[in-house]
C-alpha cells in the first residue's frame, strides 16, 4: 500500500493460534483481483501461542498492506471491533483465517454491493476440510447437508435475494457509525445477532451465489461434536441477550432434545405407550436422516456415508444438549452472560440506535 492514499478497502482478519491455516488464507487475499482504492489488511491477533504471530511478522515485512493489531481479549467480536476501529476503508471486509478465497471474492462484493445497495453482502461458504481422510470426508457431507445444518443460504446456496445473515461480511464502513460495532458479549453468533440489528435498522443484507468462500472446519469428528455443543449454548444465550436473533430453525435440536426427554420420562407413567412414541419419534427421525444419506451416497458414488443417519443423530443431539445445557445454565447464574433482554433498534423512529457495548451485560 501506497503511502498518504486512504484505502478504498479494510479487511479484517480475527486470529488466534491459526499456525495450520494463516498461510493459505493470506496467499489467497494478496492473489485477488485489483478493486478501486488501496487496500488495509487488518489482523488482529488474539495473543498466539502456536506460532503464527511469528508468520504474521514475516508476511508484514513483505507487504505493507498487512498491519497487526492485537487483541488481549482473545475472542473474535474483540478482534472484529479493534479492526473496525482502526480500518480507513469505505468498505470493511470481514474475513476468516480458517478461508481461502477466489481472485475474484473483492470484486463481486463490491460490485454486487454497488448493484443492490445493500448494507452487507456476501455470498456461499464451501465446505472444505484440510484433512482429506475419511473424517473428513463426512464432516465436509455433514455440514453441507441441509438435515445436517438447516436451510442456511450461505451453507448451502440458492438464489440470490435479500436474506437475514451471511457469513464474511462485506460492510458498508458507515454502517458501525450507525448501529454500533459486534456485541463483544456474544463469544459466537455475533455475526448473525449484528445483522438482525443491521435489519431492524432498516438497512439490507444480500446473498450473492456467485460469491463463494472455502471454508475450512473441524477436522476431526469429536472436534466436530465439540463445536456443536458450544454453538447450543450460544445459541440460547444469544436470545436472552438479543431476542430478536431468535430463529426457528436454531431451536429445532432442542426441540428434538426435549422430546426424547419427554418419552423416556414417561415410560415411568405409561410404559407401553412411551414406548410406542419413543420409537415413532425414532423411526421418523430416522427415515429422513436415511434418505438424506442415501442422497449423499448416490451423489458421492461412495458407501462411506452409510454412516451418515447414526452420526446427523449424534450432532443434533449435541447441538440441541448444548441449548439445553445454556437454558440451565442461565437460570442456575452459571451463564458468561446475564439474562438482560435488549429491543431491537427501530427503523420508525429517528434516535440514536442501540449500541450493545454501552450496555454491558
Amino acid at each position: 500500500m501506497q503511502k498518504n492514499i486512504k484505502p478504498g478497502v479494510s479487511i479484517i482478519i480475527p486470529v488466534r493460534n491459526e499456525f495450520r491455516y494463516i498461510h493459505g488464507c493470506l496467499m489467497s487475499i494478496l492473489a485477488m483481483e485489483p478493486v478501486d482504492g488501496a487496500l488495509e489488511i487488518l489482523i488482529i491477533d488474539g495473543m498466539s501461542e502456536d506460532g503464527t504471530r511469528a508468520i504474521l511478522e514475516g508476511w508484514r515485512g513483505r507487504h505493507p498492506a498487512i498491519k497487526i493489531l492485537d487483541n488481549p481479549q482473545k475472542h473474535v467480536p474483540a478482534a472484529l471491533n479493534i479492526g473496525i476501529r482502526h480500518a480507513q476503508g469505505d468498505w470493511i471486509v470481514r474475513m476468516d483465517a480458517h478461508a481461502e478465497y477466489p481472485k475474484n471474492y473483492l470484486k463481486r462484493c463490491l460490485e454486487t454491493a454497488i448493484r443492490t445497495q445493500a448494507e452487507n453482502v456476501g455470498g456461499r461458504v464451501i465446505s472444505r476440510c484440510l484433512d482429506s481422510g475419511i473424517q473428513g470426508k463426512i464432516i465436509q457431507a455433514l455440514t453441507t447437508n441441509v438435515f445436517g445444518v438447516g436451510n442456511a443460504r450461505f451453507r448451502l446456496g440458492g438464489a440470490a435475494g435479500w436474506t437475514d445473515t451471511v457469513a464474511f461480511g462485506c460492510y458498508r464502513a458507515d454502517v458501525f457509525q450507525k448501529i454500533g460495532l459486534f456485541d463483544e458479549r456474544l463469544r459466537r453468533n455475533q455475526d448473525y445477532e449484528f445483522n438482525k440489528r443491521l435489519r431492524a435498522a432498516g438497512g439490507r443484507v444480500w446473498f450473492e451465489p456467485s460469491i463463494a468462500v472455502n471454508y475450512y472446519n473441524q477436522t476431526t469428528l469429536k472436534g466436530l461434536g465439540g463445536q456443536a455443543l458450544k454453538t447450543g449454548c450460544w445459541n440460547v444465550w444469544t436470545w436472552t441477550i438479543a431476542p430478536y436473533a431468535f430463529s426457528w430453525r436454531h431451536v429445532v435440536p432442542l426441540l428434538f432434545v426435549l422430546s426424547l426427554i419427554l418419552d423416556i420420562l414417561l415410560i415411568a407413567i405409561a410404559r407401553s405407550a412411551a414406548c410406542q412414541l419413543l420409537a415413532a419419534t425414532a423411526a421418523a427421525y430416522f427415515a429422513v436422516a436415511f434418505l438424506a444419506s442415501s442422497t449423499v451416497i448416490v451423489k458421492r458414488r461412495n458407501l462411506l456415508y452409510a454412516c451418515l443417519p447414526f452420526l446427523f443423530f449424534i450432532y443434533h443431539l449435541t447441538y440441541g444438549l448444548g441449548e439445553l445445557w445454556g437454558i440451565v445454565s442461565l437460570i442456575s447464574g452459571k451463564a458468561p452472560v446475564g439474562i438482560t433482554l435488549k429491543k431491537a433498534p427501530c427503523r420508525h423512529r429517528n434516535r440514536k440506535i442501540y449500541d450493545p457495548l454501552s450496555h454491558p451485560g
